[in-house]
């Protein structure tokens, strides 16, 4: 279901160095950092599909709320077709901004308000971003319905939110999400909360937008498996840094980076022996302040590891944060 964007077609959203840092303070103890993102850089082209991937704590969660500026970045630049909309717009995103991007959250049963209709969570964005009149709304409404697979929309438009099931809740937040016909659509987990027999309908659904419409699709997800049906490349996210970036068949089927390896080895079968990256993937340990922030867990640590934070290499046809690599070195090499 992927499709192409046009490779010589300037980005419509470019990341640069963006940063963001939380600090918890207890009662009676001392703050500690926790880093959701370092740094983190990255292109989408119009018509191209993009995933963030990780385990639950990564950052990729955050990642997604500073792009819609839910979050308040610390540092780092988010262009919008070559604008930095962090300097133009420091405190809050305008009207435009929320308009050119929308954002899918990962709770269908939460991000619609069980008090209003289909039709209201629909005309409301409509009409707010001055898309249509308030004659046309209801019809604009129903033909979004349409666009996102909710037949007969004309049944669908006066339920609640809680007539729907998840799958059909999930379709009515992608239909608000285009409402306002935006450049940019972040989608965090959208499938996470959802029976697995209707995944895949709305990772289809997310596939023929990106298509038809040229829609710019940023997927937040843990499973590579998704990553790599819908989204062109993937970046590859251990506690807020990119440890690899790539084309996404490339990366589930050449893995570099050990944290990636072990993502993929915990969705193996389960009926196989769990793999010594599995299980380092799920064992606990505190990160250190100096080297890398993967060696307490990685099963091909080495001393360097522990003294000195990698920089990102060019292995073969990716970048990847490592000391496994030197720069331009080939995976098959290893």
């Amino acid at each position: 279901m992927k499709t192409k964007a046009e490779p010589s077609a300037p980005p419509i959203l470019e990341v640069r160095n963006l940063s963001k840092t939380f600090v918890s303070r207890g009662l009676f103890s001392a703050g500690r950092k926790v880093v959701a993102a370092e740094n983190v850089t990255f292109r989408i082209r119009r018509g191209e599909a993009v995933a963030l991937v990780g385990e639950s704590g990564s950052g990729k969660s955050t990642i997604a709320r500073l792009l819609v500026r839910l979050e308040q970045a610390d540092g780092g630049e988010i262009l919008l077709d070559g604008r930095d909309m962090l300097a133009q717009e420091p405190r809050h995103a305008s009207l435009a901004y929320r308009g050119r991007v929308q954002m899918v959250f990962q709770d269908p049963f939460g991000s619609l308000n069980p008090v209003h209709t289909v039709a209201h969570h629909l005309t409301r964005p409509l009409l707010r971003h001055g898309r249509v009149k308030s004659s046309e709304a209801h019809t604009e409404a129903v033909d979004l319905l349409r666009t996102v697979g909710l037949e007969p929309a004309e049944e669908f438009i006066n339920r609640h939110p809680y007539e729907l099931s998840g799958g059909q809740r999930q379709r009515v937040a992608v239909a608000r999400a285009l409402a306002v016909d935006p450049d940019l659509l972040v989608a965090d987990e959208p499938t996470s909360m959802l029976d697995v027999s209707i995944r895949m309908g709305i990772l289809n659904l997310l596939a023929r937008l990106k298509e038809e419409r040229r829609l710019a699709i940023l997927l937040i997800t843990h499973d590579l498996a998704s990553a790599r049906y819908l989204a062109e490349r993937v970046l590859v996210l251990f506690r807020g840094r990119v440890v690899e970036e790539g084309p996404s068949d490339a990366i589930v089927e050449r893995p570099a980076h050990p944290y990636t390896r072990a993502l993929l080895a915990s969705i193996a079968d389960i009926a196989v022996e769990e793999p010594s990256e599995k299980r380092h993937l799920e064992a606990e340990g505190e990160e250190a302040e100096e080297g890398c922030p993967f060696a307490h867990r990685c099963p091909e640590v080495m001393d360097i590891c522990r003294k000195s934070n990698p920089q990102p290499r060019t292995v073969d046809d990716r970048r990847v944060r490592c000391h496994l690599y030197a720069d331009g070195e080939s995976i098959q090499r290893r």
